[in-house]
């Protein structure tokens, strides 16, 4: 850092950036009773903060009125642990020509020989916060803290990852990546933003809020005052020169049908000069349609903020794909993305056999909206439900009419009986506690993948202890959801006497960048990350194979499925082929009558980074919504699938004089698809794992087939993978029909 001044500045400084500056010194004010000096605590001021010493070290942050209290740094260090500041002096210096508070703090006395200096400088409506920690060769600067009291806020402190919306140079979708992350204070007329580069949010309560050092052992913050959005206060915290916001106050992006949307969008001018900024938008729907777009051009003040609200009208059921772009003259550009959808309204039944893996831990924006959500796409089953784990509670789900489950894991791999009896007395207690139906006992312990390793344990130390307990509970027994259909691993586990111990056999049929419907046989899959193993069909028949010749009933669970996003990668779906992947998957698991899917997961991003970003990382999106919550057109995917195979009877597969040309036959409908393309997405990927991804809207199945079929009626109706409807007309007894890789579905065809 520069270095810094001790000289006291007794009068203002000259405005900087549109800022202007102010210092007030400890001096004397005036005579008290008895003619004692009255000394007036050191501050620093700009445009919208003014940061106040009080006595003792902490810094009082005001705007109009008191906000926040900045009190205690702690530190953390290998010897001496996690030690914490008492007090401190505070003293007015200069940073780079600007006034600043320093304190230097007072550590305990059995931490005398580290030194903690905080110092604390303002511009427009921005704080900047660095703590200096010294005089120890063994700290720990990961686990750094400050602590913060907010004053009289009106709602909770808020965890905000901040991203921003990238394109990569050699083409393919746009994405998200990390920018920082925040926590929000809220006042009915107000908020505030402590912005960090990196924090985990775990180690953050109500006194202390993670910190770690961003280089060396300084810590450092920025602290944004302001009623606006997170994106925007971040654009501000890091002197983004132009940033951009775009969301939609419905949750979930989510409308009724027909409704008119609106998308909300908010602009940031980030530098220190008026600029002029010309705000555009666009919204296409599933089919590349622009349903509507526009441009205004305001001129905006240095850290000004720009709210704009748009609005278009929606269809029956659908998805819209928006994009909001700033650009300030000609050289600076930001965008953001959203979604908005429409979907009709239905009265499932009360059975089902479509459910999530794991559970809704983000609940975002509220666990209210979240239960509504479940109940409107069909959600049957959450595979795992107990007091005390994330996301709704057993009570909260019966209520909701969602029957749950657990899986629990934590096997104790060649234990003392008492470690393994105390293992398996917990899990069995949460089991009953929790009111599950089944219980899946750990998950994927068949890894490394077909190498069959450690069943016997498995058996001895997990399933075996949880079967002996459970017995009489009227609990269902799962194995270990497997990683892919593990034949190896299963032929094992039949051998060592497990197949007896289960009432449902769990897999995991995972699926690279083959359609759902590849299915070659075990003896050609190959292994490694990018191997036919991970196909779905193939695996799917294996395991239905499997239950029929071991024969005692069995269930077939698929605990986990899905149709991951991760961009610009050939091994990934792209959004639109998620989207016809999820309805083929649940059309292809009813025809090989499997008696429970749970899709995996209903958020992209993970519970441990909940709304952060990760392009690289394919366990950040495998969600059917967004990081944003915004629905992906997996979620409409998802709804349409629940909601036409429900109850449905699988009658056979059909056949057609062109074995290219596929389809299902239910009780009532049909799916058909064509395979002329291939079984392969993305066959034409290089050797780099990089691949452009195609835009939501944009059609990838080069090939049409041109159909006639025999339909009884006058009209046939087509639904595409979203849930879209249109009705086709019959002449003759025959109706056209074009194919291609999307599977749709057909109402009034004649077999």
């Amino acid at each position: 850092m520069a270095e810094i001044s001790r000289r006291i500045l007794f009068q203002a400084l000259p405005a900087a950036a549109g800022a202007t500056f102010g210092a007030t010194p400890a001096a004397a004010a005036g005579t008290a009773t008895g003619g004692a000096a009255v000394a007036e605590p050191i501050s620093v001021q700009a445009d919208g903060i003014t940061l106040i010493a009080e006595e003792g070290g902490s810094i009082l942050v005001r705007d109009d009125a008191d906000r926040l209290r900045l009190s205690h740094f702690m530190i953390k260090d290998s010897v001496l642990g996690q030690q914490r500041t008492f007090g401190g002096t505070p003293s007015l210096v200069t940073v780079d020509g600007k006034p600043a508070i320093q304190v230097d703090y007072v550590m305990s006395a059995s931490a005398q020989q580290v030194k903690v200096r905080g110092l604390f400088t303002v511009s427009a409506r921005r704080a900047h916060l660095r703590w200096e920690v010294s005089g120890s060769a063994t700290l720990t600067p990961s686990g750094f803290m400050f602590a913060r009291a907010v004053l009289g806020p009106s709602a909770p402190e808020r965890y905000v990852p901040v991203t921003r919306w990238t394109r990569d140079p050699r083409g393919g979708v746009p994405y998200e990546v990390n920018a920082g992350a925040l926590y929000q204070e809220t006042w009915t007329d107000t908020a505030a933003f402590f912005r960090l580069d990196k924090t985990t949010p775990g180690f953050t309560n109500a006194t202390w809020i993670h910190a770690p050092a961003t280089t060396g052992t300084v810590t450092e913050a920025e602290l944004v005052l302001g009623a606006m959005r997170p994106s925007a206060a971040n654009g501000i915290a890091t002197g983004l020169p132009l940033s951009v916001d775009a969301w939609c106050d419905q949750p979930f992006g989510l409308y009724e049908p027909n409704a008119s949307m609106r998308l909300r969008a908010q602009v940031v001018n980030g530098s220190a000069t008026e600029r002029s900024v010309r705000l555009s938008w666009c919204a296409r729907d599933f089919d590349g349609r622009k349903a509507a777009h526009g441009a205004l051009t305001r001129t905006l003040a240095p850290g000004a903020v720009w709210d704009e609200t748009f609005t278009v009208g929606g269809s029956p059921q659908g998805i819209l794909f928006a994009e909001v772009k700033a650009v300030a003259d000609d050289t600076d550009e930001a965008f953001a993305r959203t979604n908005l959808a429409t979907l009709k309204p239905y009265d499932y039944q009360a059975e089902g056999r479509f459910g999530v893996a794991n559970y809704f831990w983000m609940l975002v924006p509220d666990k209210e909206s979240v239960g509504a959500l479940m109940r409107r796409i069909g959600v049957k089953s959450v595979r795992i439900a107990y007091d005390g784990a994330p996301g709704h509670s057993p009570a909260e789900l019966d209520a909701l009419g969602v029957p749950h489950n657990v899986q629990l894991g934590g096997v104790i791999f060649n234990g003392t009986p008492e470690q393994i009896a105390a293992w398996a007395d917990d899990r069995a207690a949460i089991a009953r506690a929790s009111g599950a139906r089944y219980f899946e006992v750990a998950n994927e312990l068949n890894n490394p993948w077909m190498q069959g390793k450690r069943v016997p344990e498995y058996i001895r130390d997990g399933l075996k202890p949880i079967h002996d307990r459970l017995k009489d509970s009227g609990i269902k027994l799962m194995n270990c959801g497997l990683g892919g259909m593990d034949t190896v691993w299963t032929a094992k586990f039949i051998e060592a006497g497990g197949w007896d111990l289960i009432d449902g056999f769990a897999i995991h049929p995972g699926r690279g960048n083959f359609t759902p419907d590849y299915a070659p046989p075990p003896e050609e899959w190959e292994q490694g990350e990018n191997g036919t193993y991970w196909n779905f069909l193939g695996a799917l028949r294996e395991a239905r194979r499997t239950i029929d010749e071991q024969g005692g009933g069995k269930e077939l669970w698929l605990t986990e499925a899905y149709a991951c996003t991760r961009p610009n990668r050939w091994w990934n779906d792209n959004h639109r082929q998620a989207a016809e992947n999820v309805l083929l998957t649940l059309a292809l698991a009813v025809s090989e009558g499997v008696d429970g899917v749970n899709w995996y997961q209903p958020h992209d991003s993970t519970i441990h980074h909940p709304q952060e970003a990760d392009p690289a990382n394919p366990e950040y999106h495998f969600g059917l919504m967004n990081r944003d919550t915004s629905a992906k057109a997996a979620l409409l995917a998802y709804a349409t699938a629940t909601r036409i195979l429900e109850g449905a009877r699988f009658v056979r597969w059909l056949t057609f004089p062109d074995p290219e040309l596929k389809g299902l036959l239910f009780d009532g409908f049909s799916i058909l698809w064509s395979r002329k393309d291939g079984y392969l997405q993305h066959a034409d990927h290089g050797t780099d794992q990089w691949y452009p991804h195609k835009e939501a809207w944009a059609d990838h199945w080069p090939t049409k087939t041109p159909l006639l079929l025999p339909a009884g009626g006058a009209t046939v109706r087509e639904v595409d993978c979203i849930g879209r409807e249109r009705t086709l007309p019959v002449y003759n007894g025959k109706v056209r029909v074009v194919l291609d890789g999307a599977p749709r579905v057909y109402y009034g065809l004649s077999e």
